[in-house]
């Protein structure tokens, strides 16, 4: 069933899908709460004021929302570094549906809004390729399939946009397992960040040895997650306790 488009209260677009009953972001503000989570918190905006390459891992393609919003800082910031942006997306929605999404009033280059239909068009299973926006050196490595089934090869991400549905109603993807798997694809200093403050997910997180921080959540969410594979990019936030989640996770204290 093709998820439903609906406006959120900032007026950027979301998707309801009734086979998870969830929103694809928050009823409160999509472009502002992927602002917050995505580039704010976890220090991406500030990484590109030196950075000379970026390569980022999102888990959760959705509506594309991450991927208009990098662009658009890159033309603002008048960056053409090298980009490459990793996602996975087990139900990409079709081109007409995309043709709906209004983001143009968080775009300060809104043209951008208009490249998500060729995106969407004809995406075929697998690993597809795309260079959506001649004359900027940003390649998207869309992955339509399961996480499960993704298997590039040389990726080392420096952000992980961790982007699906809640462990509750998406639960392999907020697993130990799960969580080493990204640590591969990452570099040590990379920084990951999710919206879920819950404590399972953390749990998950710290045994497959992400060292955990709590930061503000984005519009009415009390606490998100960031975490990184060393202590460093975290000093500024609030660490948990990764040895005792990871005991809890690990013992089934969760469950």
């Amino acid at each position: 069933m093709t998820p439903k488009v609906h406006q959120t209260k900032d007026g950027s677009s979301t998707l309801y899908s009734d086979s998870f009953e969830q929103f694809y972001h928050n009823p409160n503000g999509a472009a502002s709460e992927s602002l917050h989570v995505f580039f704010e918190t976890p220090g991406l905006l500030s990484y590109l004021d030196t950075a000379d390459s970026l390569t980022i891992l999102e888990i959760g393609f959705g509506t594309g929302l991450n991927f208009l919003l990098l662009l658009d800082i890159l033309k603002q910031k008048e960056l053409n570094i090298p980009v490459e942006f990793w996602s996975v997306e087990a139900f990409p929605v079709d081109r007409s549906t995309s043709s709906e999404f209004n983001f143009k009033e968080h775009l300060k280059h809104p043209e951008l809004n208009d490249l998500l239909p060729g995106i969407f068009d004809g995406l075929k299973p697998g690993l597809n390729k795309l260079h959506p926006l001649p004359g900027l050196s940003a390649t998207l490595n869309l992955f339509y399939g399961k996480f499960e089934d993704f298997s590039p090869e040389n990726v080392q991400a420096d952000f992980i946009f961790h982007d699906p549905f809640s462990p509750e109603v998406n639960e392999e993807l907020w697993t130990g397992h799960t969580f080493e798997r990204l640590a591969s694809y990452s570099k040590k200093e990379a920084v990951l960040a999710t919206y879920c403050a819950a404590s399972k997910a953390r749990g998950a997180m710290c045994a497959a040895g992400w060292k955990v921080a709590r930061s503000q959540g984005a519009l009415g969410k009390r606490e998100m997650t960031v975490a990184s594979l060393t202590p460093e990019p975290l000093t500024a936030f609030k660490r948990v306790n990764e040895e005792r989640l990871a005991e809890r996770y690990n013992t089934g204290d969760f469950d």
